[in-house]
């Protein structure tokens, strides 16, 4: 019998990099279909990415709508038009209305440069080492109305070092990444991981915490 695939519809905005190490690993062993890549951007490498692995893509461009509900509203009818169990945010760099994220309840997420709660937002890398950070790294988690504040599935730790930059601890967390969101895609894919009334539940257990990685503790993509 033939392996069921999940069908996912990925959203960008710029190079796409966490896109391709979710392409990666659906030609191996992650479970799902990624039926389409939107993105905001006319021009995000990312949209290239797609096209080279045969996948489907559309620009919906905020700039040709009045407001947020209308580009929104739109959206959900591209997105929906490929019949999604999962949507994925992969530097999608828009703030999303309320509307949206209800509809997507339980079945959107997202990948954070940061170990939420801690720098929700923009220049996580920047803030991190201002912050004068031992240790800083990434989160996935669901999508709610707080911006960066819904439950958090999963988080990789990275060592911030005494002569980092901004650029070079962004190259470092990027690379964890790219492992730990097809890790917790694949979970998602797999029925493993849900968003249930009282929050995250992973393999029928409730959790209250999100799982923490080290980087060496990831599996290898």
């Amino acid at each position: 019998m033939a392996e069921t695939r999940l069908p996912v519809v990925v959203l960008i905005s710029g190079g796409g990099s966490n896109l391709q190490s979710l392409i990666d690993r659906s030609q191996r062993d992650l479970p799902i279909e990624i039926r389409a890549v939107i993105s905001n951007e006319a021009d995000a490498y990312g949209l290239e990415r797609a096209k080279k692995a045969g996948i489907p893509t559309a620009v919906v461009d905020h700039r040709a709508y009045p407001d947020r509900d209308a580009y929104d509203e739109a959206l959900m009818a591209h997105i929906d038009h490929y019949g999604p169990a999962l949507v994925v945010l992969a530097g999608f760099m828009r703030i999303l209305t309320p509307a949206f994220v209800q509809h997507y309840h339980g079945r959107l997420l997202n990948i954070h440069p940061s170990l939420l709660p801690r720098h929700r937002g923009l220049h996580t890398h920047r803030r991190a080492l201002e912050a004068g950070d031992a240790v800083h790294g990434a989160s996935v988690h669901f999508v709610t109305e707080e911006l960066d504040g819904g439950p958090v599935v999963a988080q990789v730790r990275v060592p911030v070092k005494t002569d980092d930059s901004a650029e070079q601890l962004a190259a470092r967390v990027l690379a964890q990444e790219h492992r730990l969101y097809p890790l917790v895609v694949d979970w998602f894919a797999r029925g493993r991981l849900q968003l249930g009334d009282d929050g995250i539940e992973l393999d029928g257990k409730k959790r209250l915490q999100p799982l923490v990685f080290d980087a060496k503790e990831l599996p290898e993509q």
